[in-house]
């Protein structure tokens, strides 16, 4: 997601798919499922092109980074990167709140270090002369087989979503998310209810299924940025958008009836304190089974389908994002982005670990422990699938498949992204708190980010 925009504060779990605690002194990476290695002979033959691995050999690149499943599951594959390339790497992975909140003053300062970093704020990297551009790099043979990478195979969400307007292109997507239902399929079940479609049904079944014991449907909705992802699915699937002509949409006919709709599933149906919701008390909810239905990132399924973490990873269901009758579902996507530091003394090697990272043969790796990547091998392949849940995989694929990349980039790539998101899921927030209605809350919103824009 990425997302992903989602920094991470306030109670509950501190990493997207598990909950890190007792941390100490020392940070934990989250766990997946254990990586399945390959041997040396496969590893010469999987890896085997026209680049060679060994060029920069002794050199030490820094990979900073979130405790997100990504750097869980690209750590241990590390040992193999410096056997292939003769390359180290040194890596500084930190709570998502501390590092998102530590690596724009890190960037602004102009350090040369990290040389290679997760990033989500693409517009003010951009903007701010902190991204190396990497055409350049991808045109230059001794760095990229394209033959063997092939591009063809990657998610076309993730061919499309680093591009920036000129054609160039500043990052590397690493992972993928969209927003999906999860379904509590005993409570579904008990009330001879079929899988909503439509938002109308949604409502109509979040109504039917909410009791004391449970909610009918838990969504975020607390007041700031990071809780925009769900909310934004349902303004882009009512025709509406974030960004338009460099100014804020979301006061627009469309954008307010999607709204007015969030507002009515969550008031008639959420849980009791949902105007603080962000996406750990999604989560936890779901996980507890004291929700019926939820909507969030396709990642949290690692979780849900985990009996260890998870009471109805029995029962759960996983969908497609809900559509408007006439309309295509248009769900929130994104992709979490690897860049290189612009001031970085060893871009090349930097540029050659991207590639390894988000190779065939690593994504097959990596995705059979269950991250959600960018390759379409990847999410085909029977590991995958055991990993992350079939069903769980279709869902999210076709939530990937559906989403319109162009809105999402819009304001993910917007320089004011953050101020605008906040803005926005203010008035998203006074609408489920019932403290004002759609139109106004929304025209409010909008008023106030197109002055951060001016």
């Amino acid at each position: 997601m990425t997302a992903d925009q989602k920094g991470r504060n306030g109670r509950g779990p501190v990493s997207r798919r598990s909950f890190v605690t007792g941390l100490g002194g020392a940070v934990a990476l989250p766990a997946l499922v254990a990586l399945p290695r390959l041997s040396l002979a496969q590893d010469a033959a999987a890896y085997a092109n026209a680049i060679d691995w060994r060029q920069f050999a002794g050199q030490t690149i820094a990979l900073a980074g979130a405790i997100h499943p990504w750097s869980s599951a690209i750590a241990p594959l590390l040992p193999d990167f410096t056997g292939l390339t003769g390359i180290n790497v040194v890596t500084d992975f930190r709570l998502e709140t501390t590092y998102l909140g530590a690596i724009p003053i890190q960037l602004a300062r102009g350090n040369i270090t990290p040389d290679v970093f997760m990033f989500t704020t693409y517009g003010q990297g951009i903007s701010g002369g902190w991204l190396e551009p990497l055409n350049t790099f991808y045109s230059d043979r001794s760095l990229t087989d394209r033959g063997w990478y092939d591009e063809d195979d990657l998610l076309k969400t993730a061919r499309a979503f680093p591009l920036w307007s000129d054609g160039e292109r500043y990052a590397v997507p690493i992972t993928s998310e969209a927003m999906t239902v999860f379904i509590n399929g005993d409570a579904r079940a008990a009330k001879h209810l079929p899988v909503p479609e439509t938002f109308e049904e949604l409502l109509a079944t979040a109504k039917t299924l909410k009791s004391d014991a449970m909610s009918g449907i838990a969504m975020r909705a607390q007041a700031g940025g990071n809780s925009s992802p769900p909310a934004m699915g349902f303004v882009f699937s009512y025709g509406g958008a974030m960004i338009r002509d460099n100014k804020a949409a979301f006061a627009s006919p469309e954008a307010i009836a999607a709204i007015e709709m969030y507002g009515q599933l969550l008031g008639e149906a959420g849980p009791a304190g949902i105007g603080n919701y962000e996406w750990y008390n999604v989560l936890d909810d779901f996980l507890q089974a004291r929700t019926a239905l939820a909507i969030d990132s396709s990642n949290f399924a690692t979780d849900i389908s985990n009996p260890a973490k998870s009471r109805v990873a029995r029962q759960a269901e996983f969908a497609a994002f809900p559509h408007l009758v006439g309309r295509a579902s248009l769900p929130f996507m994104s992709h979490w982005q690897a860049c290189i530091n612009a001031k970085s003394r060893n871009k090349r090697a930097a540029f050659l670990f991207l590639l390894w990272a988000t190779s065939k043969p690593t994504s097959l790796q990596t995705a059979a422990a269950g991250l959600a990547t960018t390759r379409v091998s990847a999410w085909s392949s029977e590991g995958f699938k055991k990993a992350f849940g079939a069903q769980a995989a279709e869902a999210a694929l076709t939530n990937l498949q559906n989403a319109d990349v162009d809105r999402a980039k819009a304001i993910l790539f917007h320089p004011q992204s953050r101020p605008i998101l906040d803005a926005f899921m203010i008035g998203v927030n006074e609408v489920v708190s019932r403290t004002k209605p759609a139109k106004a809350a929304m025209t409010a919103a909008a008023e106030k980010a197109n002055a951060v824009i001016r």
